[in-house]
């Protein structure tokens, strides 16, 4: 922990805790019934576009909620939401093959939108740390290797044409071909963007976020991860456009800003997600697959489970 960031003190660890509980139970609120999803992911949004975020989340205020990137996350996050909930309760849809690529699109434009920022924040040329759109920033050629890291997280995904909706009342979007090494290799491009883009809220918007999404797609609702991560990164950005003080000045728990800690991140980042490349090369080579068209793990325990648990 003190590689990556300052050790939080008892109060600390317990606000992470606080926040990572109630981001899995209004995930939660909001799979588990239709009403509850388009409360929270669309009148309430439409309430804060208008009557809070003009104000919170305005260009150069000084927490720098104000940047393009933010607004642009926060609308996708929200689209993802409403467009998996259109797939999950819309019987025609569920069947469609376009609509079933529209997971994948989302999924890969918020990738890609992460990639841009790596690489615009290695143009700022900020190589000893500044405070640049009121975020501390370092760039390095970590910024770099994770940018190519997120790409290819990108070029790995696979099998949404077997996209399934689950035949209990929540119809939750089920995606039997995104199997962990894919769900771990996002999962570490991602902190290491989160630390890379945004060093000292990504305790929170990197591990704790992270957490509640990867929690309920092991334990709680094996197979929805997708659904599982629109979820919970449009209820934090919601949260942070709202209250951009929170990781600053509230409970923050800073980054050491160590070159290393950079470095170590976004290589392994690299690493793993070259591995995951590899590993789907052989599967589509061995089997003669078609990557945008077959699903790739079908013949793995995982998917199988996930199957079992959705037929």
């Amino acid at each position: 922990m003190g590689f990556f960031y300052e050790v939080p003190g008892l109060m600390g660890w317990a606000i992470g805790l606080g926040v990572l509980i109630a981001l899995m139970a209004l995930n939660e609120f909001g799979r588990t019934t239709m009403w509850g999803g388009l409360l929270l992911y669309l009148i309430l949004p439409i309430a804060l576009t208008i009557y809070v975020w003009p104000t919170t989340a305005a260009p150069g205020n000084e927490y720098g909620t104000g940047n393009w990137f933010n607004w642009v996350k926060t609308y996708s996050a929200l689209a993802g939401c409403l467009g998996f909930m259109a797939i999950r309760y819309i019987p025609s849809l569920a069947k469609n093959r376009y609509a079933l690529a529209f997971p994948a699109f989302i999924l890969a434009l918020n990738i890609f939108e992460a990639c841009l920022r790596d690489f615009q924040v290695y143009s700022y040329g900020a190589w000893d740390g500044q405070i640049i759109d009121n975020l501390w920033l370092m760039s390095g050629p970590w910024n770099i290797m994770n940018g190519i890291a997120g790409l290819l997280n990108i070029i790995t995904i696979c099998g949404w044409t077997g996209i399934i909706i689950s035949k209990e009342s929540s119809k939750d979007m089920i995606w039997p071909d995104m199997i962990w090494p894919w769900i771990i290799a996002y999962d570490i491009w991602n902190f290491a963007y989160t630390y890379n883009c945004i060093t000292d809220h990504s305790f929170y918007c990197g591990v704790i976020l992270l957490l509640s999404c990867t929690i309920p797609a092991f334990f709680i609702k094996k197979g929805a991860w997708l659904q599982h991560r629109a979820a919970t990164l449009a209820l934090w950005i919601m949260f942070v456009m709202s209250v951009p003080s929170f990781a600053d000045r509230i409970a923050p728990v800073p980054a050491t800003r160590d070159p290393d800690a950079f470095f170590a991140a976004s290589f392994v980042a690299l690493l793993a997600n070259v591995a995951l490349a590899v590993y789907q090369f052989k599967k589509i080579r061995k089997h003669k697959l078609h990557p945008l068209k077959d699903e790739l793990f079908s013949d793995t325990a995982p998917y199988k489970l996930v199957m079992a648990q959705n037929r």
